[in-house]
């Protein structure tokens, strides 16, 4: 359950909720300091995800925060531009954007808008209980249903009685597991009887209705709202979606926007971070902080971590759930670069370094003797000696036939067995050496022998970045397009192959990008020369290629913000912007 800090004396006030939200007249009043708040809300007996806080404001006025994410998804407001994180103009059958303030939970990840007013306009019912917020809308009914053609393609004219929540779903093939572009329109709303519609299926309840169609393509279905009567637009078009640029938080904006290039257009979403600000970090984030085995939906990994934004991250072994590439946080190495491919590497204050990275470990015994390592809690398995920390997890269980394990502890080898078929123990106050291949052994492997570990980045400037993420292909460094992909290993005809993209780049005033895109108006996603052009004409000073098809994902704030959540994969790794809020 989220927990709010105390709020001030003077703002712990009797309200009535029956009259500040909505609730049925009569009811006994409450206080309300310290504020209520959840991660659950109930709307009309159907529960969902969605953080809410219940409070006062510095007037004494009751306030009912639900954050922006479950505004949108949830309850169908737009969320329109501005420059301000704590005003956020809405559109929600108002016939003009509605201002609402907004401030955000204490550990950073969520941002709540203020719906008093509006609750207490449409007269929902709004209670909570424990970490639930239980919201009941009045009755609504469809009173008809009009499809039309545009010319930018179908549009949709649903009349209602009065306004209602309503929310757009992607459905997931039951027979195949996949996720076609199937479209639903969920409105809180009842119909009666209703002529069939050709190539849309419509499902009847006592308090809602939904429309279900095909969207061939890349159509996108762009929503909006009027009123004077209450109606909902739904327009299937193929022309870019509307720029728009949200300032979440100090420092912290949403982007959309397309760019243009000769083979096509391209909608891109971002997350624009501005290391200059106080309150926001940026570090790499994987499954656990006690291991790096294991992959998730960016979601899951952005809630374990407690971080506002997220993108995913590096390649990864999807079958053995293993990391294939570098990481290091906060001065910690917690993977090894392989193949020498391409990473990023960046301070708390903002300076970006991008290259192709190698690690050279030595591990030097008491004899003198010098051995190279090959890998650093890595998924790459290659032939010769491999160290494996607590990093990697409490246990290590063998991933060849043929391993010998050598148990370090307070630089000491203590003992060496074949690995067999049990998980070795990582102590904690050492490591595990595993050595893999045909070879022999170095016979100064033996327990009792000392040893120094010397761990050095290659380029060595690399060394000067306490936050690292491998990937690849380099994409750009010093505003040029240096993009290799045959020198960083990768498979022939990589560069030719079109999908959804992923990166993470510096801008010429400093701030940082975290960016994708999925399709091309009309078509499939970019190349890698067309990501390259793309991310050079946003401006691009440095920029590296993140994992990307169904790996690409970027997630602000409770949700996805560039492709549905049923639609998304699971990874081993990302980049999270950790957000302290001031003081609300």
């Amino acid at each position: 359950m989220l927990t709010q800090k105390p709020w001030p004396a003077y703002v712990s006030v009797a309200v009535s909720l029956g009259l500040g939200l909505g609730l049925a007249a009569g009811l006994a009043t409450a206080q309300l300091s310290p504020p209520t708040a959840g991660t659950k809300v109930t709307l009309n007996g159907r529960d969902y995800v969605m953080a809410w806080s219940q409070g006062v404001n510095a007037q004494g006025q009751p306030t009912l925060g639900i954050s922006d994410a479950g505004l949108a998804n949830r309850f169908g407001f737009n969320l329109l531009s501005t420059s301000n994180p704590q005003v956020q103009p809405v559109e929600w059958f108002n016939g003009s954007s509605q201002a609402l303030s907004a401030r955000w939970s204490p550990n950073g990840m969520f941002r709540y808008l203020d719906i008093a007013a509006i609750a207490q306009q449409q007269a929902w019912q709004v209670q909570p209980q424990g970490e639930t917020l239980q919201i009941t809308t009045p009755p609504a009914q469809v009173l008809g249903f009009r499809q039309g053609q545009q010319p930018w393609g179908t549009r949709w004219v649903i009349d209602l009685s009065r306004p209602t929540p309503w929310q757009i779903s992607r459905l997931t093939n039951s027979r195949t597991g996949l996720t076609p572009r199937e479209f639903a329109l969920t409105v809180e709303a009842s119909q009666g009887p209703a002529e069939p519609i050709p190539n849309i299926k419509v499902t009847t309840a006592p308090t809602r209705t939904i429309w279900e169609t095909a969207l061939p393509g890349t159509t996108r279905p762009q929503v909006s709202m009027l009123v004077n009567p209450p109606r909902i637009v739904v327009d299937f078009r193929r022309d870019p979606p509307p720029s728009r640029t949200i300032q979440w938080a100090p420092g912290l904006a949403w982007q959309e926007e397309t760019i243009s290039l000769r083979s096509g257009q391209f909608p891109l979403s971002s997350l624009i971070f501005d290391p200059k600000q106080p309150n926001l970090s940026l570090q790499p984030i994987w499954p656990s902080p006690n291991t790096l085995i294991g992959i998730q939906p960016l979601p899951e990994l952005a809630q374990r971590w407690q971080v506002a934004g997220a993108i995913n991250g590096g390649f990864f072994n999807r079958d053995k759930q293993m990391p294939l590439g570098a990481i290091r946080s906060q001065g910690q190495w917690i993977s090894g670069p392989i193949l020498n491919r391409g990473a990023i590497g960046w301070t708390d204050q903002g300076q970006i370094k991008v290259g192709r990275l190698a690690l050279r470990q030595t591990l030097i015994l008491g004899s003198g003797q010098r051995l190279n390592l090959t890998d650093l809690n890595s998924g790459f398995l290659q032939p010769g000696l491999a160290i494996y920390t607590t990093a990697w997890g409490p246990r290590y269980s063998a991933q060849t036939s043929t391993e010998t394990i050598f148990t370090v502890q307070n630089n000491q080898i203590t003992n060496r067995q074949l690995a067999g078929g049990q998980a070795w123990v990582i102590p904690p106050d050492g490591y595990l050496l595993v050595w893999r291949g045909t070879g022999a052994i170095p016979d100064s492997l033996t327990p009792g022998q000392t040893v120094e570990l010397q761990t050095t980045p290659l380029p060595s400037d690399f060394d000067g970045f306490p936050n690292i993420l491998g990937a690849g292909p380099l994409l750009i460094d010093n505003g040029k397009i240096v993009l290799d992909a045959a020198i960083e290993q990768f498979g022939r005809g990589l560069d030719a192959q079109s999908a959804p993209r992923s990166a993470m780049i510096q801008m010429p005033d400093g701030k940082i990008r975290l960016v994708t895109t999925h399709n091309r108006l009309g078509g499939s996603g970019p190349t890698l020369p067309e990501w390259a052009t793309i991310l050079q004409q946003l401006g691009a000073t440095q920029a590296l290629n993140l994992d990307g098809g169904s790996s690409t994902n970027l997630y602000l704030g409770g949700r996805l913000i560039d492709r549905h959540s049923v639609t998304t994969t699971r990874v081993a790794n990302g980049i999270g912007i950790f957000f302290k809020p001031p003081q609300n």
